[in-house]
């Protein structure tokens, strides 16, 4: 996992190459690598899904996922991280840590997942391996424990000597070729043979010039791993000569813990560090035994603590979870699962729990083939072992539904619930308008498949005007989405522009009562309906959502009733009052009411329950809030001014500005209104030579100004 360009895609190429597991290097410039296989990646030269694929390293099996590093694409992310047990973070040496890095490793802190750090591209023009490291520390929070050292070699010594390289503490000498990378651990200095593309290399002594420096390079890591453990730290202190095992073992142990992450330097692209990175995998980062138990719910009440523990182990009752699914050419479905305990065989009666269902109910599917993924191609197989991942192929006639992202598999004599995975919101939304009849029954057909295969992506038909409405994640999201259905599924559509994902809260408490009635028609004509709903709403903190609370005596609306009334308010919730955008940040208490024994019926409580809401929200001081972006542009010295003059005409609020290598670092909050089109305007501005990064930070209250304007389109 990565920011965008850190070489995520061509580090994994090389894993794969090395490990055996292909018997050529693809390159993502030639659209060639295993793990970008779509279109859509292998002509925009970035990832977009998240590609599973399994390989061997020293008698060990390894289930690997290459994640996109945009952040519109950040759902393929936090689905990875949900079932993988550790994480390599690639970072660019030239660039160092950037926004999308803060991402993702925020991300990992919410699963607490294990991590290496990698600083690749250290063979480029402007490398500072060591202002990366430090950058890990100052923008992350993180502890990094740096157990290599770049070999960098001055040009002139190049040709006639090589391997006697020049290590640096702080800077790299002008001109200088990174060679190698020497390991602080066996104090040995390692290169890598380009005749062969780096698939042999050599290990010998360190240069004896270099000794000094990597000595204290050592003795810097050694202090690092014995300040988080005890057991190293008292052999130190005593003294005593550390093993090589001794410090590894310390190691892996505070990187177990999530205290430390190991650093390691290479340069991807030039087939150096890659031998070096997949040792540390099996070295550092754990495997499944190293977890003592698993942990989830009982399913009668999904809303409860985990109470429920599996041991890992391929003899325990099965438990397993979906976390990406994938539409199958052939109309089928194909559903990846990480297996976390028990066995998951062809032929089982699994029982299906959470995701769309609700938790206290289920589903028996029957397992009719698995097989292992290689990104988009599939090895049929018997069996899932605790701890691997595979998928489920589904056909096209999949009775009781199809499994979704955030599933459950479990044995039905021994149900367990797993915690599902959080789905980021949308921000962004566009209208299409299909040409055609025929168009119209396509484009819901593949709407419906693009919504199952991606949680973040959301389709709704506006009811009063027909529009169908999609959202996503931002613009690139829309595009490729867009894109997909034009060619991938043939639907002549025409797009609408851009729209914002606003949303609407209240500011302040108040009070809301509807009593909905309808006369009886007389003798032989419809009967009478009643119901009558009092509630309050407040505000809470940002980002809350919307809270539901049922606090009414069944003496005034009684059980039966209640289900309707919290769908009533549920729907008035998503249409607002403002200007037709969902409400978010409140609570909602019903407190009261009172019913009709023969003319009370649910249409009238759920009636009520809505109109009550919409008197209350209101009432309440009602504000619309719009997506604040944080935006990360890197901008030569000279555009700063034009950059920041332009940041300032679209509502921007700049954070920070820092100096990094003659470009400047611009940081800052923007409202995504202003930012469509953004990337064009920064080229022109800056003649191509500026960067930015975007992703979402918050919600925030928009403008009088601006409020009163949407209202009035949305009126009329």
């Amino acid at each position: 996992m990565a920011h965008v360009d850190a070489g995520k895609t061509t580090t994994t190429e090389r894993i794969l190459y090395y490990s055996g597991a292909t018997a050529r290097l693809g390159e993502v410039d030639d659209g060639s690598t295993v793990t970008d296989w779509m279109a859509q990646e292998q002509e925009r030269g970035i990832s977009i899904t998240a590609a599973a694929t399994t390989f061997g390293w020293k008698q060990h099996a390894i289930n690997l996922i290459d994640t996109p590093g945009h952040v519109d694409f950040t759902m393929e992310v936090e689905r990875s991280l949900r079932v993988l047990d550790g994480a390599i973070v690639v970072v660019c040496a030239v660039s160092g840590v950037e926004s999308q890095t803060e991402t993702v490793w925020r991300q990992a802190d919410r699963y607490h997942v294990p991590r290496l750090a990698f600083i690749n591209k250290c063979d480029r023009e402007g490398a500072e391996p060591e202002r990366a490291i430090a950058e890990l520390k100052s923008r992350l929070g993180a502890n990094p424990i740096a157990i290599q050292a770049p070999l960098f070699t001055p040009k002139a010594l190049h040709k006639a000597q090589p391997g006697t390289g020049v290590l640096v503490d702080s800077f790299r000498p002008s001109g200088a070729i990174f060679e190698g990378v020497i390991d602080l651990i066996t104090m040995r200095a390692r290169t890598w043979d380009p005749a062969t593309l780096g698939a042999t290399f050599s290990d010998g002594p360190i240069p004896h010039l270099q000794m000094p420096l990597a000595s204290r390079a050592r003795e810097a890591m050694i202090e690092a791993i014995a300040e988080l453990d005890d057991e190293l730290m008292s052999s130190w202190v005593a003294g005593r000569e550390l093993a090589a095992e001794a410090i590894r073992a310390a190691l892996r142990r505070v990187t177990l813990s999530c205290r430390g992450v190991p650093t390691l330097v290479g340069a991807a692209f030039r087939n150096q560090g890659i031998h070096n990175l997949l040792d540390a995998v099996l070295d550092y980062l754990p495997s499944p035994s190293d977890v003592d138990e698993i942990r989830g719910r009982d399913p009668s009440d999904p809303g409860g603590a985990p109470t429920i523990a599996r041991t890992p182990g391929d003899d325990q009752p099965l438990a397993a979870l979906a976390f990406k699914v994938m539409n199958d050419d052939a109309g089928g479905q194909l559903t990846f699962v990480r297996v976390y305990a028990g066995t998951l065989r062809i032929g089982d009666s699994c029982l299906r729990l959470g995701g769309a269902l609700d938790g206290t109910q289920g589903h028996l599917e029957q397992i009719h083939r698995l097989v292992r993924m290689f990104a988009n191609h599939r090895e049929d197989i018997r069996q899932i072992e605790t701890g691997m991942i595979g998928a489920v192929v589904s056909s096209q006639g999949a009775s009781g539904g199809r499994l979704a992202t955030g599933d459950t598999l479990c044995d039905p004599r021994s149900p367990i619930l797993l915690d599902p995975m959080a789905f980021p919101s949308p921000v962004m939304g566009i209208a299409l308008e299909p040409e055609t009849l025929e168009d119209h029954a396509k484009l819901a057909h593949a709407l419906e498949r693009l919504a199952i295969e991606d949680p973040s992506f959301r389709v709704k038909t506006d009811p009063e005007s027909g529009q169908i409405v999609i959202s996503g994640m931002g613009e690139l999201h829309l595009e490729v989405v867009v894109d997909r259905l034009l060619r991938e599924f043939q639907v002549r559509a025409r797009v609408g522009r851009p729209q914002v994902a606003y949303r609407e809260t209240v500011t302040r408490r108040a009070e809301g009562e509807h009593r909905f009635v309808r006369v009886a028609g007389g003798p032989g004509g419809p009967r009478g309906e009643f119901g009558h709903v009092r509630l309050v709403v407040e505000p809470t903190n940002r980002g809350g959502g919307y809270v539901y609370e049922n606090r009414a005596p069944t003496t005034e609306i009684p059980g039966e009733y209640a289900p309707a009334v919290a769908a009533g308010i549920a729907e008035a919730v998503e249409r607002g009052v403002l200007a037709g955008h969902p409400l978010t940040d409140l609570r909602v208490q019903v407190v009261g009411g009172s019913y009709h024994p023969v003319d009370s019926n649910q249409h009238a409580f759920k009636m009520a329950g809505g109109k009550a809401l919409l008197a209350a929200a209101a009432g309440a001081a009602p504000a619309l809030l719009e997506p604040v972006m944080s935006l990360e542009v890197i901008t030569p010295d000279e555009h700063v001014g034009d950059v920041l003059g332009d940041l300032h005409a679209r509502r921007g609020k700049v954070t920070r500005i820092a100096p990094r290598g003659g470009v400047q670092t611009v940081a800052c909050f923007v409202p995504m209104a202003a930012m469509f089109g953004y990337a064009t305007d920064l080229r022109s501005r800056t003649k191509g030579r500026a960067t930015y990064a975007m992703e979402l930070d918050h919600y925030a209250e928009v403008p009088h100004q601006v409020r009163d304007d949407l209202a009035r389109r949305a009126r009329a």
